[in-house]
């Protein structure tokens, strides 16, 4: 690995989301979106429910990135999601029908529970929208 490339790994319970290098990764956290190149200083944050963009090559990929923990270490970076989608793998009827419940329920009573649910729902249907 050379100074222009930083090693990520992303995993949820149920895979290796993604294991290979990147020249730049940006995702959203309790802070505000962060971006990350390498040699970025030794950092801990709080993964929220955003678009994680990984570039790799001039490229950008983009996924759904919910909840989770991030570690950033000068050429390598370590997330912990609940969970993380390409925008192919959205099922975006679901996530539609996920954005329902948790508006009916947020009409109901607020809880921060319920607003999660909401914005991974939005997350989800706005990068499936983008991509189909």
């Amino acid at each position: 690995m050379d100074d222009k490339h930083l090693k990520l790994k992303v995993y949820s319970p149920t895979r290796i989301f993604f294991e290979g290098e990147a020249e730049f990764v940006e995702f959203t956290t309790t802070e505000g979106e962060l971006g990350v190149y390498p040699n970025h200083i030794p950092l801990t944050a709080v993964v929220t429910p955003g678009v994680l963009r990984i570039t790799v090559d001039g490229k950008v990929r983009e996924a759904t990135l919910l909840d989770g923990f991030a570690t950033i270490m000068p050429n390598e970076i370590t997330v912990l999601s609940e969970a993380c989608e390409w925008p192919e793998e959205i099922d975006i009827h679901r996530a539609e029908e996920a954005k329902i419940r948790a508006e009916r329920k947020l009409a109901m009573e607020q809880t921060i529970r319920d607003e999660l649910a909401l914005r991974r729902s939005l997350v989800r249907i706005q990068l499936a929208s983008k991509y189909k």
